[in-house]
Order: C-alpha cells, then sequence, then structure tokens
C-alpha cells in the first residue's frame, strides 16, 4: 500500500481504530521521519483524542484512556530503549489485558508480540511512503477490511 502524504496515513489509522479491541498490539517500524506516528496520531483521533497526540519519545509510554479515548490505548515508543530487559519493567504485558499497544520500534524488543499487526514503513524517492504489513490470523479477516 502507497501512503502519499501524513493525511493518507493518518487515514489509515482511523481505519485501524475501528478495528481495534483490547489485547491488540500493533507494531509500526521505519526509519525516522517514516510516519509511524502519522498513525498513531489517526487512530488515536479516531479514537476521540481531540488535539494532537504527542510522540512518547522521551516518555517512552503515552497512556489514554476513557473518556479521553473510546477504549485504553498505550502509544510505546521504543526508540530509547537500549536493552530489551527494560521493556519488562514498563508492565506493558500487563496492561494488554485491557488495552491496545501500539509500539514503535519494535526492532528493539525482536520476538516480544508475535501476535502483533507489523506495520512497516518505507520512504520512496517521491516523497511516498510504502507500507507493508504482516498480518496474524487474529488481524486477517479485520485487515481485509482496510
Amino acid at each position: 500500500m502507497i501512503l502519499v502524504d501524513p493525511q493518507a496515513s493518518e487515514a489509515l489509522g482511523a481505519r485501524l481504530a475501528a478495528l481495534v479491541a483490547p489485547g491488540d498490539v500493533i507494531t509500526l517500524s521505519g526509519t525516522l521521519g517514516a510516519g509511524k506516528t502519522s498513525i498513531a496520531r489517526g487512530l488515536l483521533a479516531a479514537l476521540g483524542l481531540v488535539g494532537e497526540a504527542p510522540s512518547p519519545s522521551f516518555a517512552i509510554v503515552q497512556p489514554y484512556a476513557p473518556p479521553e479515548v473510546r477504549l485504553p490505548v498505550l502509544h510505546v515508543d521504543l526508540y530509547r530503549v537500549d536493552d530489551a530487559h527494560e521493556i519488562e519493567e514498563l508492565g506493558l504485558d500487563e496492561a494488554l489485558a485491557d488495552s491496545v499497544l501500539i509500539i514503535e520500534w519494535p526492532e528493539r524488543a525482536p520476538g516480544w508480540w508475535p501476535e502483533a499487526l507489523a506495520l512497516a514503513l518505507e520512504m520512496l524517492p517521491d516523497g511516498t511512503r510504502r507500507l507493508t504489513a504482516s498480518v496474524p490470523a487474529g488481524w486477517r479477516a479485520r485487515w481485509q477490511q482496510i
């Protein structure tokens, strides 16, 4: 799938918001500026967040909960995580029971979320982004609605 601009990335996030449920994990990988946060922002806006969601680069985990959004979401940025063992301290496994996890830079934690909808973004020379999805069994029927 080709995403022509940040608005297309946000629109993809909005379409995902209609399909997510607690316990879902969406991973977003790609270089700096590839559009990972734009997808997350579109999802959060479609879940009811008013205003622009900040990038969780410095906080690492940015939580959102009702009534701010329709369902609990943890937006996680692992860019600054140097050791995968640090992830245990974030309590993401416990939060997964009742939240949606959006994980940027999942390559910092290989093998942690094997059932995630894994979205990879690649910047193309013309400024567009190529989105490649690795769709696990739990997402196949839903992904067809995208």
